[in-house]
């Protein structure tokens, strides 16, 4: 079994709430995060599967790089994560949720033989969060 890793960056902003919730409880509960801010975020995704005889790769990088782009910068990168990204209404943008939903996103479009083994989302040099099934 081979394990390939791509990479991307992006940048957003988001705000943690909880709409449910005071002021007073969303600043207790997130913190200084409970006020809009921003991130450079990266996002490694890790895939695995056997490498083809033929053509010497599990999964040619240019199209992992290319389902990346499409399927996730192309619509979180400079955006409002709580508000411009369709697929994250009404779920709080941290790192864990934003690890988990790009899984989800990104699973349904694997080549046949190809599994996600791993995603991680990097919100800063100290916050890091891995996600895998």
């Amino acid at each position: 079994m081979h394990y390939l890793k791509s990479k991307i960056t992006f940048a957003a902003s988001h705000q943690l709430v909880n709409q449910d919730w005071d002021t007073e409880k969303n600043r207790q509960v997130y913190g200084k995060c409970s006020n809009r801010h921003g991130h450079n975020y990266t996002v490694e995704v890790t895939v695995k599967g056997p490498c083809d005889p033929v053509t010497g790769m599990v999964l040619n990088f240019t199209q992992l790089k290319h389902l990346l782009k499409e399927i996730i910068y192309s619509q979180v990168d400079h955006k409002d994560l709580n508000q411009d990204v369709p697929f994250l209404t009404n779920v709080p943008p941290t790192a864990e949720n934003l690890a988990c939903v790009f899984w989800n996103l990104l699973k349904v479009h694997m080549p046949e033989n190809i599994a996600l083994h791993e995603i991680m989302v990097q919100e800063s040099e100290k916050n890091t969060v891995y996600y895998h099934e």
